[in-house]
């Protein structure tokens, strides 16, 4: 998914200045940001003072939306570099093109997994026809160094991995969980889980102390460590914690996202994620001159033209926490 802003802002992320390394509990408000011609999304990451958890990078929550008499998604072709992008439904199906040629369907609970490595472009729409109703979240996981320029290629798994207790179904969508772990390639120690809560259901999850965690709340109430956490809201949880108590007062949904927290800086705009202004400098001229990034072949409409990039020169410092 793009991030289709026309006017975005270089961002700073990475590096453990930036991570609480106890146990916290930041409720963290969604920015609201139009996706096309009929979807809303709330951008949860990056955030006003918190950028990443682990390598999450970036994290939209969209829908429930009726696009029964609407065109629902309809992202053109844009570019993308330096990350993977995780696609998650729980409603809908979203029909996905990139420029190495792959072309598949996502429906809810299958993950779809686009590694950008060094270059690639996609386009996301709503098939036709299609189903009434579309909710789902869009997040990315930031490329370490030693694979950022690794080939471009896209997976699709519908088959995943759960774990279970009375009143909980968590399916393991990337990295590892309670010894379940998802098909999907990872490039550093993470974790990403949905998890279904059975109304009046009280369960705990197993976490790993040296990694940072936070929950997306997709549906229904539910409180985290004890902190009500509403649809379209994340609660960052900071490292050091063993378990997660959670607690459900209806039928809910909820994202587990966590990893080792990312040392690296990085310098995230538009779509792109560098090292250095140079480096998404190149990359914006590669776009608009149709190189490096390929063609999706196969849809109705011209690429997204990249936004004009300010003449910064953005140099990284990590704050203390």
């Amino acid at each position: 998914m793009s991030n289709l802003d026309r006017q975005p802002v270089p961002t700073v992320c990475g590096g453990r200045g930036f991570v609480a390394a106890e146990p916290v509990r930041e409720l963290l408000s969604p920015r609201r940001v139009q996706l096309g011609e009929s979807t809303e999304v709330r951008r949860l990451l990056p955030n006003l003072g918190r950028r990443m958890v682990g390598a999450w990078a970036f994290v939209d929550h969209y829908g429930p939306d009726d696009i029964a008499d609407e065109p629902g998604m309809q992202v053109a072709p844009h570019p993308h570099m330096g990350l993977q992008t995780v696609s998650w439904l729980h409603e809908g199906e979203v029909l996905h093109r990139d420029s190495t040629g792959s072309l598949a369907t996502i429906r809810p609970r299958e993950l779809g997994l686009m590694t950008s490595g060094r270059a690639i472009s996609h386009s996301e729409e709503s098939p036709r026809p299609h189903a009434r109703m579309l909710h789902g979240a869009q997040l990315w996981v930031a490329l370490p160094d030693a694979h950022r320029h690794t080939e471009p290629h896209f997976q699709h798994h519908a088959d995943l991995p759960q774990v279970t207790a009375p009143g909980l179904t968590a399916t393991v969508i990337l990295g590892e969980l309670d010894g379940a772990a998802s098909p999907g390639t990872a490039y550093t120690p993470i974790v990403g889980a949905d998890i279904a809560l059975a109304r009046g259901a009280r369960a705990t999850l197993p976490l790993d102390a040296d990694f940072e965690y936070a929950v997306l709340s997709m549906s229904g109430e539910a409180h985290v460590d004890g902190v009500p956490v509403r649809p379209g809201s994340m609660l960052y949880l900071g490292c050091g914690r063993t378990e997660l108590p959670l607690r459900a007062e209806s039928d809910a949904g909820l994202m587990l996202l966590g990893g080792e927290p990312f040392e690296e800086e990085l310098v995230m705009f538009w779509n792109w994620i560098g090292r250095s202004h140079e480096e998404i400098v190149q990359a914006r001229e590669d776009w608009m001159k149709g190189t490096r990034f390929g063609e999706v072949k196969g849809y109705d409409g011209s690429p997204i033209p990249a936004p004009e990039l300010p003449p910064t020169h953005l140099k990284p410092r990590g704050r203390v926490r």
